[in-house]
């Protein structure tokens, strides 16, 4: 890391807030929406630079400010490189050769064919670009770039390919610095922790953030699980409008409904992602919660009870702000499932779970006893959870063992009449506990799905309780059912997904 110690006000862009960092990495990245002070971050911080001694050039987006022709004339070395890098990329032999305006053209030569023709007019409309990229990036006038937009003009291949070279750069010199203003998700090309650190977001009207600092246990996940971030998934670095799904029939089904929210302010810039299991929704959420940026996640009913996300909301400060502010507004309510021991402690997220999880093993083993038949809701219900007694070992650390009792609990008013009365009395309690869990887990800008996962709520197949089989045959089906659909019956039928979507879209004042 370059350390730097930089503070910079934009009374205009964020008011009276200050962006301060210290920590640079040597490839930084500026990420965010049209209109949030991208370029005007970067002119102050390349200020910054310079009065601390550094060279600095800024390659701006318009590319007017730089003379390719000049530092070729002037550099047999930098001409010679990328003649070579030209040719490797193109398997082509390439060189410069000057015409009469004394301007140095990239010429193809076809030994085979003898032909020679000009490059930039025969194939490639971004080569020019790449030329002035690889001039400005092995010029040695410099040991502070910023580079505006890169990927102007620039195919997929060649941005990766030109990351790959400001690597190779660093890896020659460990004091040059890095800047990209970037809205392409292939130069978001993170390879370690220290690389997240490089990253600026700015956003609309409030001050850029970034991650100053990781402790070791952040460190760890982020060094696991930063490989696994593909091209899709880097949309949430350039809006704060992103929102998270386990997997890819949530991310299809809320993309159908999208068009159907009743306030459409917040949808313009939303983008769902699928991110491909429980363990990666925390990581997004961590990431988010550290970079400042406003991720928000939907999820299904088992995340309360295990998994890295569930990890990641218990210590997020935002919803411990919620439960503060609910203390005294739920005292009582606490002095009924808490002791007095318990009380002594502060009232935390993961103490709700904690005693959630609790008073649902105490329900569910009861109704495993249940040994006649009482009606055909409970019936299906206590065979749902013979079926997990029997399959798993350890049932009171089963995820899934707890969700279906809280499903139960939830779907069947007569629950109480199979219970004895001191655990009957229990089940209200139940309720409004998890009510309080799901309230300050949006706090978080986490959305759980109270019905279990987002099969509960399809309406051409019935599933009650979790977990679910044949997902992709499910939704297929419910997809096809969804096309034929009007959009009052859309609206009416999808009615509490669509609620769910709308509050996940809802921008919140973060200033």
């Amino acid at each position: 890391m370059i350390q730097l110690n930089t503070k910079i006000k934009m009374p205009f862009l964020w008011g009276k807030a200050v962006f301060e960092k210290t920590n640079w990495s040597q490839i930084n990245l500026i990420v965010g929406a049209n209109g949030s002070g991208k370029t005007l971050l970067s002119q102050a911080i390349a200020k910054e630079f310079s009065q601390a001694g550094y060279k600095v050039f800024i390659l701006e987006s318009d590319r007017d400010n730089v003379n390719y022709n000049q530092i070729l004339l002037q550099n047999q070395y930098v001409r010679e490189k990328i003649e070579s890098v030209l040719s490797n990329m193109f398997g082509k032999s390439i060189k410069f050769e000057q015409n009469e305006q004394n301007e140095f053209i990239p010429i193809v030569v076809n030994k085979a064919w003898n032909v020679e023709y000009d490059l930039t007019n025969a194939e490639c409309h971004g080569l020019k670009e790449i030329i002035t990229l690889l001039t400005v990036l092995y010029s040695e006038n410099s040991d502070c770039i910023f580079f505006d937009e890169p990927e102007l003009h620039l195919h997929p291949q060649f941005q990766l390919f030109f990351m790959t070279e400001i690597r190779k750069q660093i890896a020659k010199n460990p004091k040059k610095i890095f800047f990209l203003i970037t809205h392409s998700p292939f130069f978001i090309d993170l390879k370690t922790p220290e690389e997240l650190m490089g990253v600026i977001a700015c956003h609309i009207n409030r001050v850029p953030t970034h991650i100053e600092k990781l402790n070791d246990q952040d460190e760890k996940l982020f060094r696991k699980f930063l490989p696994r971030f593909n091209t899709y998934h880097k949309q949430f670095f350039f809006s704060d409008n992103q929102i998270f799904v386990e997997g890819y029939t949530d991310q299809q089904m809320f993309n159908q409904l999208l068009p159907f929210l009743a306030n459409t302010k917040g949808i313009s810039s939303t983008g769902i992602i699928d991110v491909g299991g429980k363990d990666e929704l925390g990581v997004f959420c961590k990431v988010c919660s550290l970079l400042g940026t406003d991720g928000r996640i939907i999820t299904d009913l088992d995340a309360l009870f295990s998994g890295k996300l569930k990890d990641v909301v218990c210590q997020d400060k935002r919803p411990q702000e919620w439960i503060n502010k609910q203390f005294q507004k739920q005292k009582s309510f606490y002095r009924m499932i808490f002791s007095q021991n318990e009380l002594s402690s502060r009232i935390t997220l993961k103490k709700l779970i904690l005693k959630l999880e609790m008073l649902l093993t105490e329900i569910g083993f009861e109704i495993l006893k249940t040994k006649y038949a009482v009606s055909p809701k409970i019936d299906l219900f206590v065979k749902k959870l013979r079926f997990l007694a029997d399959k798993y070992d350890n049932l009171e650390t089963l995820d899934t063992f707890k969700t279906v009792v809280l499903q139960g609990i939830s779907n069947i008013e007569t629950i109480d009449m199979i219970l004895p009365l001191h655990l009957a009395k229990k089940i209200p309690l139940i309720k409004n506990l998890t009510y309080l869990i799901l309230a300050a887990t949006e706090a978080a800008r986490v959305y759980i799905l109270p019905r279990g996962c987002i099969e509960h709520y399809y309406k051409a197949s019935k599933v009650q309780y979790m977990p679910i089989s044949g997902k992709d045959k499910l939704f297929h089906t419910e997809l096809q059912r969804f096309s034929n659909l009007s959009t009052k019956k859309i609206q009416i039928e999808y009615s509490e997904l669509i609620n769910i979507l709308e509050k996940a879209c809802t921008r919140l004042s973060l200033n």
